[in-house]
């Protein structure tokens, strides 16, 4: 644990100077990157007076909604294709695949988790957002979505190994999802036959968990912790178990 927590450190060093590089405001990128594209929606949606059928405020249901879907889109579109371009890292005994992706998904984590506090944080300060009613409960369901992250990472990460077209089919699959996700929505304002299908999808419920945590007594959230915990296992499961296969056929350079 030692050696891969210093290798992934290293990895995580390695990445943030192939991406950012060393000018300009450098590592500040990791989550200004998330924070740009929260605020160019928000932006557009006060501009354009968009509605999303509620009298929840717009900035926080913006923030809540818009960054988690960053956590764990980012997290498998990161991976896509990781293996490739870091391959000749593979020559050294102590990096194995799991590492290159480890140190892909913990960025992001990282990136979207701070871009989501500071803006918080600064609306709150401003008054354009109320505090949070429920913090444990957030951090609930940020950890969830961190975890669905994680694990669809190594699932499109492992499979984009094999053929490329896995990559470029992934980045389809996360446009339709993402009106899906929840961070249009509440799936209370929806009708109760489409409720359960939409509540199928993982992230649904982590985004209404997260909600829920937020606005407190004025949404009803649905969310199941058990599936939750379920889907991530199982995700995460296969994610490890694709990662061990795509390291057996990766030969370093």
């Amino acid at each position: 644990m030692q050696i891969q927590r210093r290798v992934v450190g290293a990895l995580l060093m390695r990445e943030i100077l192939t991406r950012y590089g060393r000018h300009n405001i450098g590592f500040l990128w990791v989550f200004f990157e998330p924070m740009m594209f929260t605020l160019g929606v928000l932006g557009l949606w006060t501009i354009s007076k968009a509605t999303h059928g509620s009298s929840l405020p717009i900035t926080s249901f913006a923030v809540t909604g818009y960054s988690s879907v960053l956590l764990w889109r980012n997290c498998a579109n990161r991976c896509g294709l990781a293996i490739q371009p870091n391959q000749s890292l593979l020559y050294h005994r102590n990096v194995r695949v799991i590492d290159l992706f480890m140190a892909r998904v913990l960025l992001e984590i990282a990136g979207a988790t701070m871009s989501f506090v500071f803006l918080t944080v600064f609306f709150v300060t401003v008054g354009m957002m109320q505090p949070p009613q429920n913090i444990s409960m957030i951090l609930g369901g940020w950890i969830f979505l961190a975890f669905f992250g994680s694990g669809l990472g190594f699932v499109i990460g492992a499979l984009s190994e094999r053929s490329e077209a896995v990559e470029r089919v992934w980045h389809t699959v996360a446009y339709v999802l993402f009106p899906l996700s929840g961070a249009l929505f509440m799936v209370d304002w929806l009708p109760e036959k489409f409720q359960k299908v939409i509540l199928i999808l993982p992230m649904v419920h982590g985004t209404e968990m997260l909600r829920g945590g937020y606005f407190g007594s004025l949404v009803k959230p649905h969310y199941d912790i058990g599936y939750m915990v379920t889907c991530d296992m199982v995700l995460m499961l296969l994610g490890l178990y694709l990662v061990r296969d795509a390291g057996k056929r990766v030969e370093p350079e």
